[in-house]
């Protein structure tokens, strides 16, 4: 039997009737998207490991009860369950993801950026804490856009799929969170003006 043509529903079914393969080949198949949407938000190989570990142990404990039920959705399903998982553990570290400044995308430049003297230099970095800080001021739907965006390098579509909504609304949520850092930087020099 030739796995590898069989659709996801049809190796579902096989591993809910008791054929171990169906999962390894679902596994095989999608190990790569998976872990990465997990190590993009967590930024650290042996926490991705074990929450991916957890994802399928998710996975394998819905679909031997009967609950799964996502006709032709699988890998949408599987990353949500993967993400959900990466923010339980955030919120149980009583954290957000740290932003890092990836070498691909430079949030700043979003906000502008220009030739810089070294006291520009000074005053972009620590611009770049005080965004950070302010990153993890934002409502958590912006903030998880945000990251999954510009940091994890994740389509408006994958977004929508991860966060079950649809497309507009993840464009909607990136939008709130640009307009809301730049209030909450232009609030921030009114005060230090004052």
């Amino acid at each position: 039997m030739d796995f590898q043509l069989k659709s996801d529903q049809d190796l579902i079914h096989l591993y809910i009737a008791g054929d171990e393969a169906g999962l390894v080949e679902l596994i095989r198949r999608y190990q790569s998207k998976i872990y990465t949407s997990i190590y993009l938000l967590v930024k650290d190989e042996a926490l991705a490991e074990d929450i991916f570990q957890d994802t399928f142990i998710k996975v394998i404990n819905t679909l031997k009860a009967g609950k799964y039920n996502e006709e032709g959705k699988f890998l949408p399903w599987v990353t949500r369950i993967g993400h959900n998982l990466v923010i339980d553990h955030f919120r149980r570290e009583k954290r957000a993801p740290m932003i890092n400044n990836g070498d691909d995308f430079d949030i700043f430049e979003v906000l502008g950026q220009y030739d810089e003297s070294a006291e520009d230099k000074l005053v972009r970095e620590q611009t770049h804490k005080d965004l950070k800080a302010l990153i993890q001021l934002l409502p958590d739907e912006q903030k998880e856009v945000l990251i999954m965006r510009h940091f994890g390098d994740m389509s408006f579509k994958e977004i929508a799929d991860v966060t079950d909504v649809s497309i507009n609304t993840a464009l909607g949520r990136m939008r709130y969170a640009l307009n809301n850092l730049r209030k909450m930087m232009q609030n921030k020099e009114l005060s230090l003006k004052n």
